[in-house]
């Protein structure tokens, strides 16, 4: 039995750093005289990969978004939308995080294989989850899209073995050996009820974490190398600069 594909895209960050007047994932690309927002390309990675079904996870201030996107008729999908509540008790904060947006679409993407990637992100070849999808072999569990970095600070750097065996995921580390880094991600069911299980009964918020008990219980990570690939993630001016240099058309 083929299995039931969806795509999930969390949107719930205030953005507060770029201070933009509009979301983040609304930031214009402009192709050919025409507006493209930059959330718009993991959209397109994920149809291309021959997603029907996206969800993005938002939080009550996202109207904007959810104005240009509406159902996904124009984009060639349909779209659906979770609001990630807001904690509000004194020990936990307002903003839980990576795992707790992905795990508010629990509902929906339950049972499904699920296609992860950021509204702020161009991941490239447009293909990257196609490709991906087609080097996981049957018993994996997770596998990530992988890009050589040279910023290891920011990211989630992977260490796996020649056979794409993923060992161990290092977040966001000062100094390291390891050069690839995990931009978007598949997973199949049992994962998502792993981490369903971490952050619904457990309290667990850090997705590293989760991800290395994964690993650790015995769940089967692949990663897949996106050879001359281009991963740029907006949060802050200075990708912005690099995002114009690299995208933006000059008229």
């Amino acid at each position: 039995m083929p299995e039931e594909l969806i795509g999930l895209i969390p949107a719930a960050g205030k953005g507060v750093r770029l201070g933009l007047p509009y979301p983040k994932e609304l930031y214009p690309i402009i192709r050919d005289n025409h507006y493209k927002p930059i959330s718009q390309f993991v959209v397109q990675n994920m149809t291309e990969a021959g997603i029907q079904h996206i969800v993005f996870v938002v939080n009550e201030t996202k109207h904007q978004l959810m104005g240009y996107f509406g159902n996904g008729y124009r984009f060639g999908c349909n779209i659906s939308y979770v609001v990630q509540e807001a904690r509000d008790d004194s020990k936990k904060s307002t903003s839980p995080g990576l795992a707790n947006a992905l795990d508010s679409a629990y509902h929906l993407i339950q049972g499904k294989t699920v296609f992860f990637g950021m509204a702020d992100t161009i991941m490239q070849p447009s293909n990257m989850f196609a490709q991906s999808y087609e080097a996981a072999l049957p018993d994996d569990d997770v596998i990530f899209a992988m890009w050589t970095t040279e910023r290891p600070e920011k990211f989630g750097m992977v260490r796996y073995e020649e056979n794409g065996r993923v060992i161990e995921i290092v977040d966001k580390p000062k100094q390291t050996d390891l050069t690839e880094m995990w931009g978007g991600i598949i997973w199949r069911p049992r994962f998502t009820e792993y981490l369903h299980t971490c952050v619904h009964d457990r309290g667990i918020s850090d997705f590293a974490y989760i991800m290395n008990s994964a690993i650790e219980k015995g769940m089967k990570f692949r990663g897949v190398h996106l050879k001359d690939g281009v991963y740029i993630d907006l949060g802050t001016y200075e990708e912005i600069m690099e995002l114009d240099s690299r995208f933006r058309e000059k008229n």
